[in-house]
């Protein structure tokens, strides 16, 4: 079922706005010129062991201009809706444009983009989880925590549930006229177990955050039931487990992992501006540089890897980005061989790139969009193994479930990463947890060594609310699909004694 946009939203004067703001913009030099009015309503509700600590509802409302005058970007952004306002914002946004002309290194170009709409986007949803009252939502979460308190495996709960409902109207002067609501959600639960000399272990549900209404915690897309009751075993038992011995494995790791080894190592490391060096904030640029397109051994043959801002319940998923384009779906790793970027219109344009792929996003109508992640996934392998039959053909490794810390250096190359649960596999069985452990590799030596990928059963979208970029730094929510996937002899870390712990 898809939902549709507030009409309260429509009733907003949002044509006045968009109309006058282009109108200023054009008169005043602008050879492009885009306005979006916004408003963006964020929930978060937090029960720390069962009692309310954190609600929060908040609403965002407000009008961002971008101008191209003369070869020169500008933009301003303000919380009054008016004709007049909008007007005000496009010549302070022709003003910006003119002051930072005599700062940049080369005039501004962008790619072209035919127009669009009128036209209505909306993601899919069943219950908009704004119509949830925030006491039912703290009930629900109440009782999650009191099932896993009740277990003498757990001392601690803490339990969550951030909501955002996004609504969008984007016109610009080539003729694009579009009206989007985003809708997602991202639940979680951490069980904690606290040992008598102080020493704790954590535990959290692997549901990932998803382009999805409340209906998902209702058991829609996840088994919430079913992995709340496998918890305080769980936990138990890596409180039990005993700690990695160093060296090197075959690693099986499972989507609710891997989803963060490609955001870091392959999503970010894709993006066309750290590629060319114009981003360098939030861990600096990238080794995957375009003089390397169409060569660079990313890894190996089995990796197919996709940027797709259509992938339904994604959280990067949209209509239309930004700059006014359609989204879409684009090849980024082929047979192994880095093949395509994450491109916005600036981006593609300065690399003589063709059109833009739909990667622009601003995470507040007060801020500039810039180039963000699409939604950057793993392709199963058709036909390909299950989960089980990938250790069953494992001798000796780990299995790695579930996201937890993460590093990686200033060219996206060489990282290590943790998990939530860790399981050895010895002779093709899972012989029991395992604790403390971190795999590190470069990203070339990691890809390469992939060596099966499981079926379209395993696979899975994990991923994130808050991806960092940018300064001022603004936050993206992006998903990323893979499926299980196995890597033959990766370097194991002891974190424990990484740490000096």
């Amino acid at each position: 079922m898809v939902g549709e946009v507030d009409p309260q939203f429509l009733a907003l004067p949002l044509g006045e706005v968009t109309g006058a703001g282009l109108e200023q913009a054009v008169r005043l030099g602008a050879s492009w010129a885009s306005v979006r009015v916004e408003r963006i309503r964020s929930q978060a509700v937090v029960l720390r062991d069962g009692a309310l600590e954190t609600a929060v509802d908040d609403v965002e409302l407000g009008v961002g201009v971008e101008v191209l005058v003369d070869g020169s970007l500008g933009f301003a952004g303000g919380i009054e809706l008016s004709a007049d306002a909008g007007a005000s914002l496009a010549a302070e946004a022709v003003d910006v444009a003119r002051a930072v002309a005599a700062a940049r290194a080369a005039p501004v170009e962008l790619a072209e983009e035919p127009a669009h709409g009128p036209t209505v986007w909306v993601s899919s949803y069943e219950v908009d989880p704004m119509s949830v009252p925030n006491a039912d939502k703290a009930a629900l979460l109440a009782d999650w925590s009191r099932r896993l308190l009740a277990s003498p495996h757990v001392d601690h709960v803490v339990a969550s549930v951030l909501a955002v409902v996004e609504e969008k109207h984007y016109a610009d002067s080539a003729g694009t006229v579009v009206t989007q609501r985003r809708v997602r959600v991202h639940p979680a639960v951490d069980a904690v177990a606290v040992d008598p000399d102080g020493s704790f272990e954590t535990m959290r549900t692997l549901a990932p955050p998803a382009g999805r209404g409340w209906e998902y915690l209702q058991g829609t897309g996840w088994d919430f039931e079913g992995e709340l009751d496998a918890i305080p075993e769980l936990l138990a038992e890596k409180v039990r487990a005993p700690s990695v011995v160093p060296g090197r494995y075959d690693l099986v790791i499972d989507p609710t992992n891997l989803w963060l080894t490609i955001h870091e190592s392959v999503g970010h490391a894709t993006e066309l501006d750290r590629a060319l060096g114009y981003e360098a904030a939030y861990a600096g640029t990238s080794f995957a540089t375009p003089d390397r397109l169409g060569t660079l051994r990313y890894g190996s043959p089995l990796m197919q890897v996709t940027g797709d801002r259509t992938a339904e319940f994604g959280l990067a998923t949209v209509g239309f980005d930004d700059e006014g384009v359609a989204a879409q779906r684009f090849d980024i790793v082929r047979d192994g061989i880095l093949v395509g970027y994450q491109l916005d219109r600036r981006m593609a344009a300065a690399a003589g790139l063709g059109r833009s792929n739909g990667c622009a996003f601003a995470d507040s109508p007060l801020h500039v969009p810039m180039q963000r992640m699409a939604n950057v996934s793993l392709q199963p392998a058709p036909g390909g193994p299950s989960t089980e039959e990938l250790i069953a053909g494992t001798d000796r490794g780990i299995y790695v479930v579930g996201d937890k810390s993460w590093s990686i250096d200033m060219q996206r190359y060489n990282f290590q990463f943790t998990g939530q649960r860790f399981f050895a596999i010895e002779h093709g069985l899972l012989a029991g947890q395992v604790k403390d452990v971190a795999y590190q590799a470069t990203t070339t030596e990691f890809w390469g060594s992939l060596d099966a990928l499981g079926g379209p059963a395993t696979y899975l979208l994990g991923g994130a609310f808050n991806c960092g970029k940018g300064q001022p730094g603004q936050t993206a929510p992006v998903s990323h699909g893979c499926p299980t996937a196995r890597f033959r002899q990766v370097n194991v870390l002891n974190a424990k004694t990484e740490s000096g712990r």
